[in-house]
């Protein structure tokens, strides 16, 4: 694990993955605000894809779709790895999810969620995983 990670992030992972994106949210923003580069720029990829996620629980389309865009976005230049996190598998999941997205559209978003019944425990929403070396 990379030892300039702090705590509270890895607080923030267990979030994400339990599906606390609200929480997940809060934590990470305040590690990002007294970030700096390059850990900062990644704590806000994350941060935004946990927003996405909590915009997808409320069937907000359209941010859900922009926030995933722009976090996988932002991770790109720490793929594969970085802090101990398997940044590629992050992005290709997110990815994989923002396709679906985009192919049910804003209309159909809650039954799109409702027909693959995304929730908490859904294969369909992205984790984030230890990365096997660095």
């Amino acid at each position: 694990m990379n030892e300039s990670i702090p705590d509270e992030f890895w607080q923030s992972v267990e979030q994400f993955n339990t599906r606390q994106f609200y929480a997940c949210h809060d934590t990470l923003e305040a590690l990002w605000m007294e970030a700096s580069d390059p850990e900062k720029t990644f704590y806000q990829g994350i941060l935004q894809l946990a927003v996405a996620l909590y915009h997808l629980g409320n069937s907000n389309w359209r941010g859900a779709v922009i926030l995933l865009g722009e976090g996988t976005n932002k991770l790109q230049r720490y793929s594969p790895t970085f802090g101990g996190i398997d940044v590629e598998e992050l992005i290709d999941s997110s990815c994989q999810l923002l396709t679906q997205l985009q192919q049910a559209g804003p209309e159909k978003v809650h039954e799109w969620i409702v027909q693959k019944e995304v929730n908490e425990n859904s294969d369909l929403l992205p984790i984030i995983t230890i990365a096997q070396s660095e």
